[in-house]
Parts: structure tokens; sequence; C-alpha cells
């Protein structure tokens, strides 16, 4: 439904774009195939009217006038909706360039990959690129292997409710949730929805990976506001561990746990084949270590050894 939506707008805006007259709304009908298609005279006119008011949100400028018969037509005149010229200076088009390799093995390579060509044949600088692959050993990358990662950026893009089933990391099945999802954050790696969890009524973080089986969209408008996108970036780093509220001491297998010995806080190295760190300890820091598996032991505080220890117990349940 999303995608047929996309290409209604898209014909209606062309469109009006493409005419030199106003044009009617029967004109307007028999000339897309979506309009055509529609139940009745009433399902026309309201599909019409959240189209024209879809597209005046988006920024096109649609005229409504009234011509000698008294019928009122629609138009988007191309000087009121001509942009701007694009002015990028060698930097800037360095920086659209590097955003651009970011999504390369992304959902939006395709989309990243045809700006840029759009920008360069408008003029935008050569600018000579530092981040070449063939002139660097490290170049920036977004891994997106979650089947669950596309339909939920188009619900998020949509405004869409859906449903999923969710294996926590210390259940032993999965459970169906229905959520308004606000955005997806990639953190540490992994991908994480934020949204607004219906049967919880409340707002909660999902990490892609434990999503099981199909995205599945659902009718209907969002029931809770939308957070900035500030607030919705602070909540998934809450949730996936990163704002520590006080420190933690663990002993870790020497030569292993790299990402965790980035974030210590102090390492000291031990004689037995085992490391002792003092690491930021918040919300998500038992899920990440049972990630670690048997190379990392935790010391204190008591309440994270015991919830790594349920979780590990519920992963050797099955």
């Amino acid at each position: 439904m999303a995608i047929a939506k996309s290409e209604r707008l898209m014909n209606l805006a062309l469109c009006l774009l493409g005419t030199r007259r106003p044009l009617s709304k029967r004109e307007l009908r028999g000339s897309i195939e979506a309009y055509l298609e529609a139940s009745g005279d009433d399902a026309f006119n309201r599909m019409f009217e959240r189209d024209k008011d879809d597209l005046r949100e988006l920024g096109l400028v649609i005229e409504t006038v009234e011509n000698l018969e008294g019928e009122t037509g629609y138009l988007a005149r191309r000087d009121s909706n001509r942009l701007p010229a694009i002015t990028l200076d060698a930097e800037e088009a360095a920086a659209l360039g590097l955003a651009a390799k970011v999504w390369q093995q992304a959902r939006l390579a395709g989309a990243a990959s045809g700006a840029l060509q759009k920008l360069r044949a408008a003029g935008m600088p050569e600018a000579e690129d530092s981040y070449d692959t063939q002139a660097s050993a490290l170049e920036p990358r977004i891994p997106v292997h979650e089947a669950a990662f596309e339909p939920l950026m188009l619900a998020c893009r949509d405004r869409r409710p859906v449903a999923f089933d969710y294996r926590k990391a210390n259940a032993a099945r999965p459970e169906a949730r229905q959520v308004e999802p606000w955005t997806l954050e990639c953190w540490r790696g992994h991908w994480y929805l934020a949204g607004w969890d219906r049967d919880r009524s409340a707002e909660r973080v999902f990490r892609l990976s434990r999503i099981t089986g199909k995205v599945r969209s659902r009718a209907g408008a969002f029931t809770a506001p939308v957070p900035d996108v500030v607030t919705v970036r602070e909540t998934v780093e809450s949730w996936a561990g990163e704002t520590a509220t006080r420190s933690a001491r663990i002993r870790l297998r020497t030569g292993c746990g790299y990402p965790l010995r980035a974030r210590a806080q102090s390492v000291s190295e031990g004689a037995d084949g085992w490391d002792e760190l003092e690491i930021p300890y918040g919300h998500g820091l038992d899920a990440w270590l049972v990630e670690f598996g048997p190379d990392v032991v935790v010391l204190e505080p008591a309440d994270l050894r015991a919830d790594v220890v349920d979780r590990l117990r519920a992963v050797a349940k099955g």
C-alpha cells in the first residue's frame, strides 16, 4: 500500500507540473490509473483531497483556479516549484561522497549513488577523494544484514504501525509485539528500532537481530506522539547500554573482548590468563556481556552478575 500511494502521489505531481492550464478533478481522475480504480466518487474525492494535502505538506505549491464555467482546477507552476541552484564547495562535496560510501552495503546504496550522480551533473565539484577505497585500508560501513531492516525503514518513513515476533535475550521463545516505529539507529555494530509499544503503552527499543519472522504492516494511524530525533537517539543509547550510571568490575580472558577493553576505565593485566577491567555500567550491559560467553566473568556488582547468570541459563535452556 505504501508503494501504491507513493506512485499515486508521483503521478499526481507530474500531472500538475506538466500542464499549462488548470486541470479539473474529472480530468485528473481520467489521467491517473489509481483514481480510475477508486470505488465511487466519494472514495475518489477523499483520496484526491488527501493526496493534494500530502503534496502540499511535502512542499509542492498547488494553485486552485476557477474557470469561466465555475469549475475548480488545479496546477503546480514550474516557476513556483523550482528549487534554487545547489552550490557546494569542495569540502561539502567530499562530505557527501563519504556519506554515500557509508551506505554502499545497505538498502540506500542505489539512492545515494544516484543522488551523487545528479549533483555532479548539476555542477558539484569533483573534490579529491581522500577516502578512496583503493588508497585507504579503512573505509566507513553501515552493515545491514537483518531482513527486518527494509520493512521497518519504510514503516518509519511512512508512519505505519507494524507487528513482529521478538525474542528477548533472556527469553526462550519470541512473543508478538505491536509497535509504532519511530526511527532506526545503528549502535556498536547493531541496528535498533525505537518506537511506541502499543501493548505496554510505553516507548521501547528493539534489536533487529532478535526479530524473528516477517515484519507485518498494520492499518491505522499512530496513537502516540513521535518525539524529536534527539530524544529518540538518546532513548536508543540508553536502552542499548550507552548511558552509564555506575561502574562494574569484570574478569576478561587475555586476548579477548576488544570492544570491552576499548570502553574500559581501567585495565589490570593478570598473570593467570585473565585481566581485570572496570567498565561503565548502564542499562543493557548484561545483554552485551552475555555475547562474550565464557570469556567474561562478572565480579561486581552482584545484581549485574545475577542478571548475566540468568541470561546464560535462559540461553542454555534453549
